[in-house]
């Protein structure tokens, strides 16, 4: 399928500033949750609208650990296609970078980190 995704170069700081911000310890921790987060609006992409890939680089394995089927099935779903469609790993990207400018936004405008996560969390359990 592929076998690293990276991030827009704006959010390189991104990555790292989330990850202090919140305390995660290790960078792949936000990436999962952008990723799942933008995932969990529902909202189809542009592929059009790919930013650079200047910023973070992730490993797949790191990335997904040994979730990938679950990440692909993810986005196979949310846009319809195939599992093995060759599109996968750019929505991968589209949906990271959504992510993470979501976070940053949500928590610079003066929502504390950590209740920022665990509100959307009790959001999308309900």
């Amino acid at each position: 399928m592929f076998t690293s995704i990276r991030t827009s170069e704006a959010n390189k700081q991104v990555v790292s500033t989330l990850t202090r911000k919140l305390n995660l310890g290790s960078e792949n921790i936000i990436a999962r949750i952008a990723l799942s987060y933008s995932l969990a609006k529902e909202k189809q992409l542009d592929i059009g609208d790919i930013k650079d890939s200047r910023g973070k680089e992730y490993s797949k394995d790191v990335l997904f650990g040994d979730q990938i089927d679950i990440y692909a099935g993810m986005i196979a779903l949310n846009y319809g296609i195939y599992f093995s469609d060759k599109n996968i790993p750019k929505y991968v990207k589209l949906h990271l970078d959504d992510g993470l400018e979501k976070i940053i936004d949500a928590i610079n405008s003066n929502d504390a980190g950590l209740d920022f996560i665990n509100r959307e969390i009790l959001k999308s359990s309900i």
